[in-house]
This record gives C-alpha cells, structure tokens and sequence, in this order.
C-alpha cells in the first residue's frame, strides 16, 4: 500500500478512536455514532451530525446562540486551504482543549452543538436544473393554446413603417442543364 494513502487511513482509525472516546463520554446524551467524514470522524446523534473530528481537534456545531462561547474562548471557525484561497466553514468551530478534558462541560457543549444542528435542518443541496427529458413528467399536461395572430416587433413603430413589405422571391424549379462535355469540346 502506498505510505501515502496508509498515512490517511492511520489518520482516519486515529480520529475515530479520539471520536469513540468522546462518544463514550456522552453516553447520557444517546447513542452519539462515529462514522468516517472525508479524512475524519463525524459525530451523529440519532442520525444528526452535531460536530466531527479533525486534525485531532473536535468542531461542533454552532449557531448565534452557541457561538459567542466558541468566540470567548478564543476558538474559530474551521477552515482548510484550497490551491487558490482558504475556505472556512462559518458552522463548525473549534472545541477549546480545557472543555474536552472536563467531562461536564463537554457534555453541555455537545447537546448545545446538538441543538444547533436541529434547529439548522438538513444541509441545503445545491439546485440542479432539470433534464429537459423529466420535464413533461413534472409538469401536467394541457392542451395547446394558438398562438395570437400578430407578433410583436422587437422594432420600433417607425423603423417598420420606413421599409416597404417586400415578398420572397421564389427559386426557379429547376437550374438549367449543364453542357454536355461532349458540347463543351465543339464550341
């Protein structure tokens, strides 16, 4: 196996583990699982992922209520390098490292960061637009409506009064035969 990738796989057991540990601590809570999230764990309550593991630090969720804590305790939000700029992830912050050792207090940060995701819902998917082939099957059919007689000019009133209607021409049936090569060689 490449060092490479056993490098991520050794970073995503050890996130895990460090999630599990949490976990357990949280017990009272519900069951909080520890499930594989990009490069790191992410930590759900009853199906609800209220914050994750990364680079050995806990992020949790966060909302205006929670977040002045985070912010307090000189936390940020999570972020990660992209080849062209930094993305920061204005949801999830940082847990302080004394808030992780003290079992209590990790607890209230962790139903708080719970709460939060609640009240957040699910992530928003980004709107695709619809194939045109699953068009007509969303929308009902109706009979067809004639067009209106006239149609509207994206031209000015004067601009269409100034050039007389003209009609086309119609092509000739047929263009007149070519000279045979035969011909063409007499002349």
């Amino acid at each position: 196996m490449d060092a490479a990738l056993q490098g991520i796989r050794m970073s995503w057991q050890s996130e895990k583990a460090h999630g599990e540990e949490i976990a357990y601590q949280l017990a009272p809570l519900g069951n909080v699982t520890v499930v594989r999230f990009f490069s790191g764990a992410a930590m759900r309550l009853d199906g609800v992922m209220f914050g994750f593991m990364s680079r050995g630090s806990l992020f949790l969720r966060v909302d205006d209520v929670n977040r002045p804590a985070f912010v307090a305790a000189g936390m940020g939000p999570f972020s990660y390098e992209r080849p062209t700029r930094t993305v920061s992830l204005d949801g999830y912050y940082e847990t302080p490292a004394d808030v992780l050792e003290d079992a209590g207090a990790l607890f209230d940060w962790c139903r708080s960061a719970y709460r939060a995701a609640l009240l957040a819902g699910p992530p928003k998917r980004k709107a695709r637009a619809v194939p045109k082939a699953a068009a007509p099957e969303a929308t009902p059919v109706s009979k067809r409506v004639a067009k209106p007689a006239s149609k509207a000019s994206p031209k000015p009133a004067s601009a269409r009064e100034a050039k007389p209607a003209s009609k086309r021409t119609t092509k000739p049936a047929s263009k007149p035969a070519a000279k045979s090569p035969a011909k063409r060689k007499q002349t």
